[in-house]
């Protein structure tokens, strides 16, 4: 018996070269995604908020990634505590804004609808972008 060599060629790729499109990519370029990021001032208002829209999602199917955190954004204020004297004395406060973000890929109507009608607590801002 003789044993076959099996020849194997590597394709060599150059760096900086963009790899080739595959099916895979062509699928996921077909696919719609709808981005709903939240935010709120209070963390535990803002979790239950975001737990009621995945429920929702939830109920009618939908292919749901997240919540992801995204950082907390701080702004700071420095107020002198006295107008006139004190020049030196002064309070800092500061406001913190906590933000999630979810994708819902490939939303249908129901769940679209479902969530327009949805109510939140006050406090809770809701931005949705399709892409």
């Amino acid at each position: 018996m003789v044993a076959e060599k099996s020849t194997t060629t590597k394709a060599k790729v150059k760096k900086g070269a963009a790899p080739k499109a595959t099916k895979e990519s062509a699928v996921a370029s077909d696919r719609f995604k709808m981005r709903v990021r939240v935010s709120a001032y209070e963390h535990k208002i803002l979790d239950a908020s975001v737990r009621q829209i995945m429920d929702t999602a939830g109920r009618y199917d939908a292919v749901v990634e997240g919540p992801i955190p995204l950082p907390t954004g701080i702004k700071k204020y420095t107020v002198n505590r006295s107008s006139f004297i004190d020049k030196n004395a002064r309070e800092q406060f500061e406001m913190r804004i906590h933000r999630r973000l979810i994708d819902i890929i490939n939303p249908s109507q129901k769940v679209i609808e479902s969530l327009t009608n949805l109510s939140l607590p006050s406090g809770v801002n809701v931005d949705v972008k399709m892409m």
